[in-house]
């Protein structure tokens, strides 16, 4: 009986499996690692080495800055950014050094932190239309951007590999 209690209480205090603050450390701490990615790359390799067919490397981060910065904003406006507007859809120049784009990417992350506490609990279950083209649940929404992230920063790990270099431990998200 007086577990059936600690229980019920507990389903109470819980908000689901995750919370938004949990999915913002997450997400944030995929940014970290992905940071160290970046630093990891010789300067010109950053910019012009591809294997396979694949863009290089600064371009996946331009992608995954611009998802973020744009992907934040609408969620804090309820506003959409048309897809074409993105910075690696929109052909428009981006920072062209690896000073640029690290400023860059630590300018999105302090958005991301500052923006995220002040979105209310409802907006992550309610239906967004991403970049005016991908409808789905907030939630659900902003873990493509973290997949996304995840799967652009492998890219970079088989980059850094055939480099040479020896990319930053995968589980090293501090």
């Amino acid at each position: 009986m007086e577990n059936n209690a600690a229980n019920q209480q507990d389903t109470n205090i819980t908000d689901g499996f995750t919370s938004p603050e949990s999915i913002l450390d997450h997400w944030q701490g995929h940014r970290r690692l992905t940071r160290k990615v970046i630093e990891a790359f010789p300067e010109r390799e950053l910019f012009d080495h591809c294997i396979g067919g694949m863009r290089p490397f600064a371009e996946m981060i331009k992608e995954i800055i611009g998802i973020a910065d744009a992907g934040m904003q609408d969620l804090f406006t309820s506003t959409e950014t048309p897809i074409n507007e993105l910075s690696h859809h929109s052909g428009k120049s981006f920072t062209n050094t690896k000073e640029d784009i690290l400023n860059t990417w630590d300018d999105v992350t302090y958005k991301i932190d500052c923006l995220w506490p002040l979105i209310p609990r409802q907006r992550f279950h309610e239906t967004m239309k991403a970049f005016g083209t991908y409808e789905g649940i907030t939630s659900d929404i902003i873990f493509y951007w973290i997949d996304n992230e995840i799967h652009h920063r492998a890219q970079g790990y088989v980059y850094l590999r055939s480099l040479g270099i020896q990319p930053p431990a995968f589980w090293d998200r501090h």
